[in-house]
């Protein structure tokens, strides 16, 4: 389908994550190159520190959150824009009093695998 609505499409909530939901608004199974995803994080939500095998650029929607990519941390916010190179540390908090939203894209051409870190980042 190459038009839908993202309120067609259902999210799931990221285990690794607080108070974090997932919509895969466009799968490989519909682009061959890359994936769109968004992400939703309830105030005081995130992600913990973890890795992903695929970098990955996002832009910011809504909300206001605090990120760390490597050891640097920033506050973003909407139309902030963000990339994170493969294989290296990140992690978000939510410190807005509303969602932060953001679309994430990344390459499909290998499959993204994520891998959570302890507080030292290992």
């Amino acid at each position: 389908m190459p038009v839908k609505h993202a309120r067609d499409v259902p999210a799931s909530e990221v285990a690794a994550g607080d108070s974090t939901s997932l919509q895969v608004l466009l799968s490989e199974q519909e682009a061959p190159n890359f994936a769109i995803r968004r992400f939703t994080m309830k105030p005081g939500g995130g992600m913990p520190n973890h890795t992903n095998t695929v970098e990955h650029g996002q832009y910011v929607l809504e909300g206001h959150a605090r990120i760390a990519i490597d050891a640097d941390e920033f506050e973003v916010r909407a139309g902030d824009v963000v990339f994170i190179p493969a294989g290296v540390p990140h992690w978000y908090t939510n410190i807005g009093e509303e969602d932060f939203v953001f679309l994430c894209i990344i390459p499909t051409a290998t499959t993204d695998q994520v891998t959570l870190l302890d507080e030292k980042g290992c």
